[in-house]
């Protein structure tokens, strides 16, 4: 797939698009650091199966240009604003980590545009009374650092590309809480897919007992 680049909100944002005749195209967003090539493998498969498919360079990373500001709540509008750019009626929304976290703030503030929800991954925003606890002083686990390498491996413009300014804000945004994202999620419509990795994901590494799932919806 060819990279193209349409400037939305004043943002140069680069995508892929497999084009073909699939209506509900597969809408895939990469993790902090990463680029659309994350998706590389996956996104074969799913055009072989018949699938549209556009994989995104968020802003800041990839052939994205870089951006002042990176508030999550800017990843997502970038996203709904390529959808509307694409002129995408629906679209299935699948999203690692940080891509993860913008696509549920897509499915959030346009519930009509988003027909299926996959967030692999994505951290869990904290709620008013809860505290980062132990992700803050967890080290990488070998396979995390594994991962990490050989994802570098495989994309290092990936690496390169990345605008690094971005990381104190987003660890900023990771320790703060945000009552209005729990709020939002009866907006959620789509059917969901949360996929966590076990005791070393996001989903479960804040030391609350009380987190749960972030879909109210059916998980199919």
């Amino acid at each position: 797939m060819a990279t193209t680049t349409a400037t939305l909100g004043g943002i140069e944002i680069a995508y892929r698009d497999s084009g073909g005749t699939d209506p509900v195209p597969v809408v895939l967003v990469h993790g902090m650091g990463g680029d659309s090539h994350t998706w590389d493998r996956f996104a074969r498969t799913l055009i072989r199966r018949g699938r549209r498919v556009v994989s995104v360079d968020l802003r800041g990373h990839g052939r994205s240009a870089h951006a002042q500001s990176y508030r999550f709540a800017e990843f997502g509008d970038d996203l709904i604003a390529l959808s509307d750019h694409l002129e995408l009626d629906q679209a299935d929304l699948v999203g690692h980590s940080l891509g993860g976290h913008a696509v549920s703030l897509v499915a959030q503030t346009r519930p009509d545009l988003v027909r299926r929800l996959v967030l692999e991954e994505a951290p869990l925003p904290l709620r008013p009374d809860e505290t980062m606890g132990s992700l803050s002083r967890r080290l990488p686990s070998p396979v995390e650092l594994w991962h990490a390498v050989t994802s570098m491996a495989r994309s290092p413009r990936a690496v390169f590309a990345f605008d690094r300014s971005m990381t104190r804000s987003a660890l900023e945004q990771f320790h703060a809480a945000h009552p209005d994202w729990w709020a939002g999620l009866p907006s959620i419509s789509a059917p969901t897919l949360v996929i966590s990795g076990g005791p070393a994901a996001w989903s479960t590494r804040t030391g609350s007992p009380r987190r749960s799932p972030p879909s109210p919806t059916s998980v199919r």
